[in-house]
């Protein structure tokens, strides 16, 4: 997808509604999206950081991980833990194994899998805040990464102070567009009203930090009045190609 030269949202939306703005876009569009009841079969975050590796290494490789580099890979004490996590797996549909065999391990998510079109609304920083950029376009997340109530919205990382959060330059992030967050919880905020950034949230006291997941950086300590947030992060999304 070619990049488009960076400009203010509001001038590029100015006919749409003057309320519920997200960076000049109106939320409302977001209200076309419905929600489907599915079974509740989401990952976890340690799942979804296990599919991310396993689909990496295949794709790499040309053939799966061992249970052993599963394990040295996420620091695991022993093997159990990665049995527990690949019977997740296998249950909702990820991936295929034979127990007999070494390096069985077969991703099975098919193209087609249920999913919800989202607005993929721009670009978010993920070092430092920047102005957003209107994409305008959609992407097809499957429905196994999104909770079952809430709007939500799609932007694309740009910067590398989540990686610790395993969030990496070019990576897509899941939005659930809500304006409250819990400590600890990694947020789109909108900063001065003007710059957005993508860090972890702490309220402390009448300031707001804005912590990265990078210990070469520096968080962002501010009066909770220069803050506002667009929305938590719920998933996370990889292209390998």
């Amino acid at each position: 997808m070619p990049r488009p030269c960076p400009c203010r949202l509001s001038s590029m939306f100015s006919v749409l509604n003057k309320q519920r703005k997200f960076f000049g876009l109106d939320l409302h569009l977001l209200d076309t999206y419905s929600v489907p009841k599915v079974k509740d079969m989401r990952l976890t975050k340690r799942q979804r950081e296990i599919l991310d590796f396993l689909t990496d290494f295949i794709e790499r490789e040309r053939y799966s991980p061992s249970m052993e580099e599963i394990a040295s890979h996420f620091r695991f004490a022993s093997l159990n833990a990665v049995f527990k996590h690949l019977v997740a797996l296998e249950a909702r549909g990820f991936l295929r194994r034979d127990p007999k065999r070494a390096r069985s391990i077969e991703l099975s998510m098919k193209k087609g899998s249920a999913g919800r079109s989202l607005p993929l609304l721009g670009y978010v920083a993920a070092g430092r805040p920047i102005e957003a950029v209107p994409v305008p376009a959609a992407l097809t997340i499957p429905d196994v990464l999104l909770p079952p109530r809430g709007n939500h919205f799609v932007l694309r990382v740009k910067g590398d102070s989540m990686i610790e959060e395993h969030i990496e330059d070019g990576d897509y992030v899941v939005v659930e567009s809500r304006e409250e967050a819990q400590n600890g919880e990694t947020v789109v905020a909108l900063l001065d009203g003007e710059n957005v950034t993508l860090k972890k949230y702490y309220r402390e006291g009448p300031n707001v930090r804005l912590q990265p997941a990078n210990p070469q950086l520096s968080p962002v300590l501010v009066p909770e009045a220069r803050v506002r947030i667009q929305g938590v992060v719920v998933a996370v999304m990889r292209k390998y190609r």
